[in-house]
């Protein structure tokens, strides 16, 4: 092997690395990213079955049952034109009610959707972007549905 040959090795070797370290990044990127998604989109299918992603909306009146362990919460979370049921275990924020903004993130299974982590508004005022965006379009859908 003369000297060229062996740069263009060494290259095409530095190259192929290369390539692989990105692709194990973008890799680790994809598992890490976490998408927000309404009841609505839920119910619709354009959430992703047994992949983690986030729903959020409103926590359904009248909806939140605690099992006896007192750990495991069972609720329906609405965008007020559809509603999903979500499955927890843990200890709830304070500030979690029925009727008021809630987040939750965890993976579909089967229909419900199973929490890992909930977590509910602030104050009375906030509620995520994504959410309000959310619940102001089944609104609008709502209303053209009626028309």
């Amino acid at each position: 092997m003369n000297t060229k040959q062996k740069r263009l090795a060494l290259i095409g070797g530095g190259l192929a690395i290369a390539a692989a370290a990105v692709g194990l990044v973008m890799n680790a990127f994809q598992d890490n990213l976490v998408f927000f998604f309404s009841p609505s989109q839920v119910v619709a299918k354009e959430a992703p079955e047994g992949r983690a992603f986030r729903i959020g909306g409103f926590v359904k009146e009248g909806s939140v049952q605690r099992q006896s362990d007192g750990l495991t919460v069972n609720f329906y979370v609405t965008d007020t034109a559809h509603e999903v049921p979500v499955a927890y275990k843990g200890s709830l924020p304070d500030l979690f009610k029925e009727g008021k903004g809630v987040v939750a993130q965890g993976k579909l299974k089967n229909g419900v959707f199973e929490a890992d982590q909930v977590l509910a508004k602030h104050d009375e005022n906030y509620m995520p972007p994504e959410a309000e965006k959310a619940v102001k379009e089944a609104h609008e859908k709502a209303r053209a549905s009626k028309s």
